[in-house]
């Protein structure tokens, strides 16, 4: 749907018609030359400029009746300044027209090449070689006015595409982040509830009292990863004023919660933080979401296990290393892996200019290493 134009876009062009009427008569007066009857000057200067405090809202229909006006003119020696409101109403259609890659140009110039062609022969038999002038510096400044229009509004079309773009490119991140973090607090919870539930299934009868600890491990950790999703998807919710009820998000000293949860699914967890500069928000949370994929690898394909966590920052990089002895059990329920997660600690890694590497250890288990700068 079209967009009207402003009051004050229609009051600055009724303002312009004024002094395109007026015109006419300061010109003929400037050049001394002999002044047409006020009964032919009057009508056309009327009749050109009145057209032009809506040319806005009708930009073609002004411009054709403008330009009509102009050719009339011309035998009366009044062709350059009904050719400079004909060039005022031109730009305003080189602003709106949408662009048709050498539909337009060769459009205009054909009937702009027409016009100066009848108007040069009009013009010379009426006033020689006056006529030939007015008309040619018409056509030179309608078509300067035509480019003018159309560099403008390309350049305009150029900031609402860049504008569009990056609007996209910030909803694309967005979802990335969100996916990210969702993926994060899901295989780290549902890891450990698979393996609490394997377990309690396989001791239910002969261990009840360690079924019944799987289950409250299970209760916790569900617990915690709905609090953390609900925050998490309320922050989508844009209709809820405020941040009301939203938890904030894991960071560094979140670490021992991370360790006590990997505690109770069977990884015994030694925990090193060595911290003293001021992390930014951004880096800390990274780096607790690779220690969290990285604790959950272990549960899931390790537990019962010993693990090791190193996490040490200084002169601007994080240095974080995951260990685990590997599973002390041959036969132990296990959950299958989509690679997704090494993945996403890569990707979290290198936002922040860091690495990870990871592989099996030469005396058995696997080792998580990664940096990030900050």
């Amino acid at each position: 749907m079209a967009v009207l134009p402003s009051r004050r876009s229609l009051l600055l062009d009724g303002a312009a018609a004024v002094g395109f009427a007026l015109l006419p008569q300061v010109t003929l007066l400037r050049t001394g030359t002999a002044v047409p009857s006020a009964a032919v000057v009057w009508p056309l200067s009327v009749a050109a400029a009145a057209p032009l405090a809506v040319r806005r809202i009708w930009p073609v229909p002004v411009f054709v009746v403008v330009l009509a006006v102009a050719c009339v003119a011309v035998p009366f020696g009044l062709g350059p300044a009904f050719f400079l409101a004909a060039a005022y109403a031109l730009y305003a259609v080189a602003i709106v027209q949408p662009r048709r890659r050498g539909l337009s140009a060769a459009f205009v110039g054909g009937v702009t090449v027409a016009v100066a062609v009848g108007l040069a022969v009009g013009g010379s038999n009426a006033h020689g070689s006056t006529g030939i002038t007015g008309v040619a510096l018409g056509v030179v400044v309608m078509g300067a006015t035509w480019a003018a229009g159309r560099a403008v509004s390309e350049q305009r079309e150029a900031t609402r595409r860049a504008i569009r773009h990056t609007a996209e490119q910030a909803k694309v991140e967005e979802r990335l982040r969100i996916a990210r973090e969702m993926h994060d607090v899901v295989t780290h919870s549902m890891g450990l509830i698979a393996i609490k539930a394997s377990v309690a299934n396989h001791v239910l009868v002969s261990h009840p009292e360690e079924a019944r600890n799987a289950l409250v491990v299970i209760e916790d950790v569900s617990r915690g990863a709905l609090r953390e999703m609900r925050a998490m998807l309320g922050v989508l919710r844009t209709e809820r004023p405020g941040a009301e009820g939203l938890q904030p998000a894991p960071s560094l000293p979140n670490l021992r919660d991370l360790a006590a949860t990997a505690q109770a699914a069977g990884v015994d967890v030694e925990l090193d933080v060595r911290h003293e500069d001021e992390i930014p928000d951004g880096v800390a949370l990274s780096a607790f979401r690779i220690v969290q994929e990285a604790m959950t690898n272990v549960v899931k394909h390790a537990a019962p296990t010993s693990c090791r966590v190193r996490l040490t920052a200084e002169n601007g990089t994080i240095t974080i290393e995951v260990t685990d002895d590997g599973p002390r059990s041959p036969h132990r329920p296990s959950a299958d892996g989509s690679g997704l997660g090494l993945i996403g600690m890569r990707e979290r890694a290198a936002a922040h200019g860091g690495t990870v590497t990871a592989g099996p250890r030469a005396d058995g288990g696997f080792t998580v290493t990664a940096t990030l700068c900050y």
